[in-house]
């Protein structure tokens, strides 16, 4: 079955740029992926998709691994998981540069780790208050957490949500501040507040591309009775 609404239109044929970037795209926000998922997605042929995939390996923008089996080993070449690297991540774009880092050093050697927190803070309460109300008002922590999956993906995160063991998981296949986070962790670690907060319950951060994994990862227990957020400003709760 086709799924190309995701993607604006139906693929054109023989434009390889535009298909390649597809086709990468898919490995960012749905990766580790097959190549025969990602046909399936776009809409063309297995065959195309390897050229595509292959292609992406060759550069240095993708990775592949073999799929874990299950059942029986069966004839054939096993399956292969495909996902993108940080170099193919970078065709994305990132909104950081080297002033940032050098600006972030500046104010760490003049105010301290307290005054970097302090920014960290500020920058991630100015992301998640333009869609705090369309997340609290969300009743089920599962439907915050995929409210605040689609906030994240508007805000440049390619964010995704699902059902994980006992609770939530919230995947962020894009990070656009990762190689500034690498240095200042503070931007990370007030990021999980924020979420928390958010979703009313407390959280776990398991992985970040700043730390040189593939896709920031964060669980959210499944909770009976989430925490009510509270208004970052003061006042009542939201």
């Amino acid at each position: 079955m086709k799924n190309a609404g995701a993607f604006e239109a139906a693929v054109p044929q023989g434009h390889d740029g535009r298909t390649r970037h597809i086709v990468a795209r898919l490995l960012l926000e749905q990766g580790p992926i097959t190549a025969a998922s990602v046909a399936e997605r776009v809409g063309i042929s297995q065959a195309a998709v390897r050229r595509h995939i292959d292609a992406l390996v060759a550069d240095g923008e993708a990775t592949g691994r073999e799929a874990p089996r299950r059942g029986q080993r069966g004839r054939g070449r096993p399956a292969k998981l495909f996902q993108l690297t940080e170099q193919g991540r970078a065709r994305f774009g990132h909104a950081y540069d080297d002033l940032a880092v050098a600006a972030l050093r500046f104010l760490a050697e003049q105010g301290g780790e307290e005054a970097v927190r302090a920014f960290a803070e500020r920058r991630v309460h100015a992301l998640v208050d333009r869609h705090r109300q369309a997340i609290v008002e969300q009743c089920e922590p599962a439907e915050r957490t995929k409210a605040l999956a689609a906030a994240l993906s508007r805000e440049g995160y390619a964010a995704s949500a699902r059902a994980a063991g006992a609770g939530e998981q919230l995947c962020q296949h894009l990070c656009p501040v990762a190689h500034v986070a690498a240095e200042f962790p503070q931007l990370c670690e007030t990021e999980t507040a924020a979420f928390a907060d958010l979703l009313g319950t407390h959280v776990q951060r398991l992985a970040t591309i700043a730390r040189g994994d593939a896709v920031c990862t964060t669980h959210i227990p499944k909770s009976s009775t989430p925490n009510t957020p509270r208004d970052p400003h003061g006042g009542e709760p939201a």
